[in-house]
């Protein structure tokens, strides 16, 4: 992350800058939202540290029911980057993830699927097929929804022309 807001700096006329642009923002704010705003879901996360050595046994568990009010639940120190060390500490550190109504200035994380917001990103999509120095990536530049294994194999074979 670079912490710049492409459209409200310098960088906005990156033709200044660079030949091609990746952009992994909003599709429809690349385009100042002239055909509408697309939906989106976000999420918010609540974090706390248990005082136990081992609290669900698993980096990520994902919940369907309507009764539990988060849809994941994320223990930090069973991501394999830690090493086994981390296994020795007597606490551990808990994120919940609770699905949020997109509201603007919010982060958006998923698209909506449905026919009003497929049909436009679709014209979006068109519009972006036209900027020919521009590669459109991810989840929010595509308006699609992504694993993540899926992106990072994307990113890592895509090939990107030399001018």
């Amino acid at each position: 992350m670079t912490e710049v807001d492409f459209f409200h700096s310098d960088y906005r006329n990156w033709q200044h800058y660079a030949r091609r642009l990746v952009y992994t923002g909003p599709l429809d704010e690349y385009f100042d939202c002239h055909l509408g705003r697309l939906d989106w879901r976000t999420v918010s996360f609540k974090t706390r540290v248990e005082e136990i050595p081992n609290y669900q046994g698993n980096a990520v568990v994902n919940y369907t029911s309507h009764q539990v009010p988060y849809t994941r639940v994320i223990e930090h120190k069973h991501f394999a980057m830690f090493g086994d060390e981390v296994y020795a500490c007597p606490r551990t550190v808990v994120s919940e993830e609770y699905a949020m109504e997109y509201q603007p200035g919010m982060e958006p994380y998923y698209p909506v699927n449905d026919d009003r917001n497929n049909r436009l990103a679709e014209q979006y999509r068109q519009l972006a097929a036209q900027e020919d120095k521009v590669i459109f990536g991810g989840r929010l530049a595509q308006y699609k929804y992504f694993d993540m294994a899926p992106i990072i194999e994307q990113v890592l074979n895509l090939e990107i022309e030399e001018e």
